[in-house]
């Protein structure tokens, strides 16, 4: 069982004409719904509005096959990202975040709503920045995550959205200690360690204590960074850029559909094969992401030119299982 914790919220996207779109989002709602997409069933951990746009949300998830674990709704306004979209694609964001449905997560209720069995749990993004819920969300990794869950974290840093840097480093490097998986951007990596090049950036992180570091670049070629440090690059396949939203949340949530898929544990994360096979999915469901409008993660029969949660698990030996730490 993978659950996936964070904010769901609705992306209000500028566009050129000046019109405004509206489509559901929220790193952590959109790697939920890649996982679900891509033929697994995960839980989201996340606090809906009671309003029409939470309403919107909650439509999404049930389309793709998501299980909202906290399902009693909240009569606070649902989160808003404003999103510019410049000519090459990539969308800058302004977030509306306080007194709003995703930070108003306290921990009992989302400690209540872990479910049994849970394999997996990935969490990140705004909701490791604002309270309550960043605050629930921590100690709930410390205290009620099972031994032997892998755990992947996506801080997917917004410095506009951040408060206290200094609380909001602590409160990550503390959560790091129990993370198997990160996953960071380079513009992650500058806000994290300013001035430090990318590559000395990402193998830093592995002292924190996850096993692995996954690092995207855009366009540019994906790494994962295993201790030694040894360094493994994957290149981006081309596409036709719409627009770059929900690019890094797919690219996460592919990798650990296809690490789950493919029978894999935290304790497989020092295996240079899966690992490189799992960069190469995710890299393309993230690049078929930004051949849409929005965060459209595609589906598993739309995701072509790699094997999909098959071969490693027969290569290695094992029968597919979920993934454990």
């Amino acid at each position: 069982m993978i659950a996936v914790t964070g904010e769901a919220l609705i992306d209000l996207v500028v566009e050129p004409g000046g019109g405004v779109a509206v489509r559901p989002g929220g790193g952590p709602f959109n790697t939920a719904r890649t996982i679900a997409r891509l033929g697994l069933a995960p839980v989201f951990l996340g606090r809906l509005s009671a309003d029409r746009f939470g309403a919107l949300l909650r439509a999404g998830l049930d389309r793709d096959g998501v299980t909202l674990g906290v399902p009693q709704l909240t009569d606070a306004p649902t989160t808003l990202a404003a999103v510019d979209v410049d000519p090459g694609g990539v969308a800058r964001y302004h977030f509306y975040l306080s007194g709003t449905s995703s930070v108003a997560m306290e921990y009992a209720a989302l400690s209540a709503a872990l479910p049994a069995g849970l394999t997996a749990l990935h969490a990140g993004s705004l909701a490791l920045m604002a309270e309550p819920i960043a605050t629930s969300i921590e100690r709930l990794i410390a205290s009620d995550v099972p031994a032997g869950t892998l755990v992947m974290i996506d801080p997917n840093c917004r410095p506009e959205a951040i408060t206290d840097r200094a609380a909001y480093l602590a409160r990550l490097s503390r959560i790091l200690r129990r993370a198997d998986v990160v996953k960071v951007s380079v513009e992650d990596l500058a806000y994290l360690a300013p001035g430090v090049p990318a590559p000395a950036a990402a193998a830093a992180l592995l002292d924190r204590g996850p096993a692995l570091v996954l690092v995207t670049d855009g366009p540019r070629s994906a790494q994962a960074v295993l201790p030694g440090p040894e360094v493994i690059s994957v290149d981006v396949p081309a596409a036709q850029v719409v627009d770059t939203i929900g690019a890094g949340d797919a690219f996460g949530g592919a990798f650990l559909a296809w690490w789950a898929a493919s029978g894999l544990t935290g304790s497989d994360l020092h295996r240079s094969g899966p690992v490189r096979d799992a960069i190469r999915a995710a890299v393309e469901v993230a690049a078929l992401t930004c051949t849409r409008a929005g965060a459209e993660p595609p589906r598993l029969d739309e995701v072509g030119s790699v094997t999909w949660g098959s071969s490693t698990s027969r290569s290695s030996g094992r029968a597919s299982s979920p993934p454990s730490r």
